[in-house]
C-alpha cells in the first residue's frame, strides 16, 4: 500500500498565506477562511503537506482499497487559479448542500473559488458542519 504524501506538518500556516497566496485578495480570503473554519471546527488550523490548510481531522479506511489515514475534517488552499476548499464529501446525499452556495466550480474532491465573496459564507458553514458531522458518523470522532 502506497503512503499518502499529504500528512500534517509543523510548518507555519500564516508564513505559508504570505508566501503562497500570489495575490492581497487570496492572503486575505484566507485569512478569513481560517476564521470561518476554525470557528466551525473548533479546532486551530494545521499545514497538511505542502499547501493545504486542515482543521481537526479523521482517521479514514477506504471502502474500495486498503488505502487508510488522517485527513483533515475540512480545509483550503489558496492555489494560484483558484482557492480549493476541501469541505464537500461529494456524496450524491449531499448535493442540495452545494446548490445555494454561489459561484463556484466542483473538482473531483473539492470547490474551486475565485474569491471568497463568490459564495454565501452561511452555506458554507452549513455545508462544513454536514460534512463534520458526515465523517464523524462513518468514520468516529477524533480527539486530535
Amino acid at each position: 500500500m502506497a503512503e499518502l504524501k499529504t500528512k500534517k506538518t509543523a510548518a507555519d500556516v500564516y508564513e505559508f498565506i504570505e508566501t503562497f497566496a500570489n495575490t492581497e485578495q487570496k492572503r486575505k480570503d484566507s485569512h478569513e477562511l481560517i476564521k470561518l473554519m476554525q470557528e466551525v471546527t473548533g479546532h486551530e488550523p494545521k499545514m497538511w503537506g505542502p499547501t493545504m490548510i486542515g482543521f481537526g481531522q479523521y482517521h479514514y479506511k477506504s471502502d474500495r482499497s486498503s488505502q487508510q489515514g488522517d485527513w483533515p475534517l475540512v480545509g483550503f488552499s489558496p492555489r494560484k487559479a483558484a482557492i480549493s476548499l476541501y469541505v464537500y464529501t461529494g456524496s450524491k446525499e449531499h448535493e442540495h448542500l452545494i446548490q445555494n452556495l454561489g459561484k463556484f466550480k466542483m473538482g473531483k474532491a473539492c470547490i474551486y473559488v475565485n474569491k471568497l465573496s463568490d459564495i454565501d459564507q452561511n452555506e458554507l458553514k452549513k455545508l462544513m458542519q454536514e460534512t463534520i458531522g458526515f465523517l464523524h458518523a462513518k468514520y468516529g470522532k477524533s480527539d486530535v
